[in-house]
């Protein structure tokens, strides 16, 4: 029997979701809880990656189990056992062939930059305090939805069959003198929100213009694409599935 397991973390003191061994992780803190509460060896498989640093708001993987779940006594017992920086939601029994990372419709992200020095947003967010374009970034925003091909935006070396994805949203808004930049697509590539964001920044700070940004994409080099952001301001926020009402 498959389940979905529906969950939340700080990702502040985890080197990302995937498993490492010389390393804490998600993935990692996840498997050893519900193996110890299931009384079973458990490999949950994660919807995506999240590199160092990096939260999830909203965050699925899937864990194959061959009885019937008491769910949620299992996850009063989880959010017991588990860190205070990981929460459970939800456990939901899907069809056996259901994946978690392969079924996912639409991933969301938010980069959260704060223009005031702010202490508990320390790790949480990414403090820039230097003044930004944001009508300008939106207008750049917009140019992402024209294209396919994020080759210029995705780490080097990374093994993928493609650098197509597509983008539904991508959009800047001000809330509370915070600046929050969220975007959604059918998949992402590795270091792509983060790089995106630094080179959305250079347009807001006026180092390069729409055309730059519109060759910066059409080249497929990351070496002309902006820096990467820092990963603590980063959030996977939502991941769709055909299959699951929210």
């Amino acid at each position: 029997m498959r389940y979905f397991i529906q969950f939340a973390y700080n990702g502040t003191h985890y080197h990302g979701w995937q498993f490492q061994p010389n390393a804490s992780s998600v993935q990692k803190t996840l498997n050893k809880a519900l193996s110890v509460l299931l009384n079973a060896p458990i490999n949950a498989m994660g919807a995506g990656r999240t590199d160092t640093g990096v939260h999830a708001r909203e965050m699925y993987a899937h864990f194959d189990f061959d009885t019937t779940i008491d769910v949620p006594t299992l996850i009063h017992k989880l959010n017991s056992y588990l860190p205070k920086d990981i929460a459970i939601f939800d456990i939901i029994l899907v069809q056996d062939e259901a994946h978690c990372r392969f079924d996912a419709t639409k991933r969301t992200y938010e980069y959260h930059i704060n223009t005031v020095k702010n202490p508990f947003l320390q790790e949480l967010s990414w403090y820039f305090n230097q003044k930004l374009d944001v009508d300008l970034m939106n207008e750049a925003a917009k140019i992402l939805l024209n294209h396919t091909d994020f080759q210029c935006f995705s780490k080097v070396n990374t093994d993928v069959n493609t650098f197509d994805c597509t983008v539904f949203e991508a959009y800047w808004k001000i809330k509370n003198k915070n600046l929050i930049f969220t975007i959604s697509a059918n998949r992402f590539l590795r270091n792509m929100v983060r790089s995106i964001v630094g080179t959305l920044v250079n347009i807001g700070l006026h180092k390069i213009s729409l055309t730059d940004f519109e060759n910066i994409i059409a080249s497929k080099s990351r070496e002309k694409a902006g820096f990467s952001v820092p990963a603590h301001g980063l959030y996977l926020t939502e991941i769709n599935y055909d299959y699951i009402i929210k």
